[in-house]
């Protein structure tokens, strides 16, 4: 009540989207619900803070004559990027541009340290330190930021709508204090209050910050409890180690070159040992090799010899069978050679008779006609 938080703005000025967080309207002003306000600053803050734990960056956003100065202050101290000059038209939506302009900065600076800047004439340094300095007051508290940050805190949203909308588009969650004229739906945790008041702008911008310090502060305990954790571990395996080696009473200690041998030897052994694993494949498969070619001949010496059993057996049985036939085919086929050769004999003198025959009955009548002429 005493910063004026919550105080609103004219009647006629308000947006219809605020009237849930507006408790009463007084000589022409809308007063915020201050109980809502508290509720949504809570969350806002529990949000902002397991961001921060998670080692995340938040961007601050308020570039009003009011809150200038004040968030440049707080947001230093808990080493957050923060933008209160002019919002650079594209600066999350075309990132890698800016981060351009940026590493010019740094170059910039690089120059002053080499020496280069004695180089080059009085005009042009002059012309490259007025470049610095313009850099420096845009994009010089963004110079950490490597990568798009996690979240955005905005403060008067009605002023700083471009940045909501790239926010929006690039799905990055916004925290803003939203007044009585301005639309909480494009946000994702509104608070309701006064974003005119410096006093107002002090005490939310103060209450988040504290909760973003917590929230890393937990980190650097976690991170430190971890580092402990791995320390009490090693001392405890060394322990052991060193309880055992004084129970075996064997091993003496070593020094860092006795060691590095050992290693090395080590080392050989596994490398032989893997040469071995290696070729006992192949030299199984060998071996498997040479059996199958061993069995192989084998194999089909077997089988020649059992078709040639098989062969010899049918054989002898098809002999056994014929054999008699041939001696009694054998007087059957003489004593039809014979009867042929005696037919063959009987025709041949007959026909030679009959030809005999033949040639007197016709030299009586060649006689008969010379007879004739005699007479």
């Amino acid at each position: 009540m005493d910063a004026g938080v919550h105080f609103g703005h004219l009647k006629r000025k308000w947006n219809p989207a605020m009237a849930p967080y507006i408790f009463m309207e007084k000589n022409g002003i809308h007063i915020i619900d201050l109980n809502k306000t508290e509720i949504k600053l809570e969350e806002a803050a529990s949000a902002m803070k397991q961001i921060a734990k998670s080692g995340r960056k938040i961007l601050f956003v308020a570039t009003k004559k009011q809150a200038k100065d004040i968030v440049a202050e707080k947001v230093k101290e808990i080493n957050m990027p923060y933008v209160t000059e002019r919002w650079p038209g594209g600066m999350l939506t075309n990132f890698p541009t800016i981060r351009k302009a940026v590493k010019k900065m740094s170059a910039i600076d690089k120059m002053g340290t080499d020496g280069t800047f004695t180089v080059l004439s009085k005009r042009e340094r002059l012309q490259i330190t007025r470049q610095r300095a313009k850099l420096e007051k845009n994009l010089g508290s963004i110079a950490d930021l490597t990568r798009l940050p996690a979240a955005m805190f905005i403060v008067d949203v009605h002023k700083e709508y471009i940045a909501v909308r790239e926010a929006n588009r690039l799905n990055i969650p916004v925290f803003a204090m939203v007044d009585t004229n301005s639309d909480p739906r494009n946000i994702e945790f509104p608070i309701p209050s006064n974003d005119d008041a410096s006093k107002s702008i002090a005490l939310i911008i103060n209450y988040v910050t504290e909760a973003v310090a917590e929230g890393l502060s937990e980190r650097k305990m976690e991170k430190e409890k971890e580092a402990s954790e791995s320390k009490s571990k090693k001392e405890k395996s060394e322990k052991a180690k060193s309880e055992e080696d004084a129970a075996g009473g064997t091993e003496v200690q070593k020094t860092p070159g006795e060691r590095g041998r050992e290693g090395k030897r080590e080392r050989k052994k596994v490398e032989r040992h893997s040469d071995e694993i290696r070729q006992q494949p192949k030299s199984a498969a060998k071996a498997e090799v040479k059996e199958e070619k061993k069995e192989e001949p084998q194999a089909k010496k077997a089988e020649v010899k059992e078709e040639k059993k098989e062969e010899q057996q049918p054989e002898k049985a098809e002999v056994k069978k014929e054999e008699p036939q041939p001696k009694d085919l054998k007087p059957e086929a003489k004593s039809d050679e014979k009867a042929e050769v005696k037919e063959e004999k009987k025709e041949e003198p007959q026909a030679k008779k009959a030809e005999v025959k033949e040639e007197k009955k016709e030299e009586p009548k060649a006689e008969e006609p010379k007879s004739d002429e005699k007479a």
